[in-house]
């Protein structure tokens, strides 16, 4: 059977329109049907939750968490597996006809709610035609943009929430938010002003979850401080935690304890190790590799376990496909999967004894430390050197670099712009872009490293507390602040981060390497016209203009 495909999600999509064979990322165009078709019962869910809500009821949370695990699932590089996909599907048809029998009416409901899954998976696969981007043809391409810009910030919402949630934290308005909101893109009453508008709220509340998740991570794991971390191995067993689940890296941290196995961390987890509740353990020795793009090739038959956490997931080689280990919402047919026990902790037992048999490394490497930690509440403890630093004219500029970050050529404009930034300046990073250029050496500026790392592409709101802090102590707004935001976005997390900042008003941020597909030209438009985004041009032009100096 034939599964007609078109995915434009990512930054990486197919000649920058869209994938319609199979996806960059991996994804088949069975598992793409079945993701449609997932988002599609999300919204018909939505639809009946948004009438109870209305009604002053209150949803449970584990239909919240189902469809928040929903949403993260479909985002890039999470899930390839089709029986996770139709066990999720199943489940949504379960929970959509509960909510369907507490609804005495619904006549706001669209068809997303009256549909009933089919019974068979071939059944499933025929119907997500109709739960295609592109299947209907004569909608208008501005409400079509806008309602996918609203889903795919949902998904980076979804993320940040299932990070938090793990944790015990979530935020009701939230919650709600993805009900009412999945239900308005399937609304054929709304307007592009009134989508517009939606977009905008969605970012009001991705700014809510990250303030969340910021409120859990720093509860439970204390405030990040400085702290070096080595990058190179150290000899030994080892497991490399990979994704951005810091409850899942303390639940290997406790169980590898005393079993002489070493723990590093890998991509978007490096930031791990600024939180003291995690850095305590002295077998957490560590981070392995690069940016998450890189995988394949550095965990090429390497003497050790991985666990995926979050997103991330590549397609794994057969020279690791025995070692590499899943959880949480990720998933890749064949890969082991580790799942919850009923007590709600996870068993790593097999993970253990794996990287144990495996014996891990037969020597050092000669270390090599970056520093990682700085979040708000340590850089602001720094605010009245900086603001002297500024005042005094010796700190001319801040820049914030960083983002997703991808494999499509192109990229190397991060690198080379964090290299040419003037060293009266200091650099704020977070997420994997920081990977172009995290292990250069920039020096110190007044005391200050002038490479902070603010931490995870959830950390953006750390950003944003610091960029507001300062704004406040200069008496000004952000857009007053001698500070340039170089985003570079590869999924729908940068999404997310993007409408966060938008929705908090910071105009002319530089966004690269390409603008999003999925964005029609009136509505790009509209988003340059009222925010002044800016496509990244090159590392000289857009550094002069941020400078305001001459083009070298």
């Amino acid at each position: 059977m034939d599964y007609p495909m078109f995915c434009y999600q990512c930054e990486q999509t197919a000649g920058g329109k869209g994938c319609t064979k199979v996806g960059v990322c991996g994804k088949t165009p069975e598992i793409a049907a079945l993701q449609d078709l997932l988002v599609y019962q999300a919204k018909g869910i939505s639809c009946y939750a948004k009438e109870l809500i209305k009604k002053g009821e209150k949803i449970n949370k584990e239909i919240v968490s189902f469809v928040e695990n929903s949403l993260f699932t479909t985002l890039t590089n999470v899930n390839f597996d089709r029986d996770a996909h139709e066990k999720m599907l199943r489940k949504s048809q379960e929970i959509k006809q509960d909510l369907r029998s507490k609804v005495s009416s619904c006549e706001d409901c669209c068809e997303q709610a009256a549909y009933n899954l089919s019974d068979t998976l071939d059944g499933m696969l025929e119907d997500a035609k109709k739960a295609g981007i592109m299947y209907d043809q004569t909608l208008d391409p501005d409400i079509r943009s806008l309602r996918q810009t609203i889903i795919y910030g949902l998904k980076g919402i979804s993320a940040y929430g299932h990070q938090a949630r793990e944790l015990g934290y979530y935020n009701d308005e939230v919650d709600e938010f993805y009900f009412k909101a999945l239900a308005a893109t399937c609304d054929d009453k709304l307007t592009v002003e009134d989508l517009i508008t939606l977009t905008l709220k969605t970012g009001d509340m991705s700014v809510a979850v990250m303030q969340k998740l910021d409120e859990a991570n720093t509860t439970v794991y204390k405030n990040p401080a400085p702290h070096k971390v080595n990058v190179h191995y150290k000899k030994g067993p080892f497991i490399i935690v990979s994704g951005h689940d810091l409850k899942d890296l303390e639940m290997i941290l406790k169980q590898t304890e005393g079993k002489g196995i070493n723990v590093y961390t890998h991509g978007e987890m490096i930031p791990c190790h600024g939180y003291p509740e995690l850095n305590k353990y002295p077998h957490l020795v560590g981070n392995f590799g690069g940016a998450w793009q890189d995988q394949q090739k550095e965990f090429d038959n390497i003497p050790g376990c991985i666990l995926m956490t979050t997103n991330c997931l590549m397609k794994p080689r057969d020279s690791y496909k025995d070692r590499i280990f899943t959880t949480s919402v990720v998933g890749w047919e064949g890969v082991k999967y580790i799942g919850k026990t009923e007590t709600g902790e996870k068993d790593f037992s097999e993970i253990i004894n794996k990287a144990l048999e495996l014996g891990g490394f037969e020597e050092d490497q000669e270390p090599k430390e970056i520093l990682v930690g700085f979040g708000h509440h340590a850089t602001l403890s720094n605010a009245p050197a900086i603001i002297d630093a500024v005042k005094s004219g010796k700190l001319r500029h801040f820049f914030l670099i960083g983002g997703c970050d991808g494999a499509r050529p192109g990229r190397n404009y991060y690198t080379n712009f964090a290299k040419k930034v003037p060293k009266d300046c200091i650099i704020l990073t977070l997420a994997c872009g920081k990977y172009r250029f995290n292990k250069l050496n920039f020096g110190e500026l007044e005391g200050l490293p002038r490479l902070l790392d603010v931490g995870q592409c959830n950390d953006a709101y750390s950003a944003v507390r610091i960029a507001l802090a300062l704004a406040d102590a200069f008496d000004t707004d952000v857009n007053c602040l001698p500070l340039s935001i170089i985003l570079s976005w590869y999924e729908q997390k940068a999404v997310a981060d993007l409408l966060a900042l938008l929705s908090l008003g910071v105009k002319g941020i530089y966004l690269g390497p390409s603008l999003p597909a999925f964005l029609s030209p009136n509505v790009l438009q509209y988003l340059v016209d009222t925010f002044d985004i800016k496509p990244i041009s090159t590392p000289e032009k857009d550094l002069a203009a941020c400078l305001e100096v001459p083009v070298k």
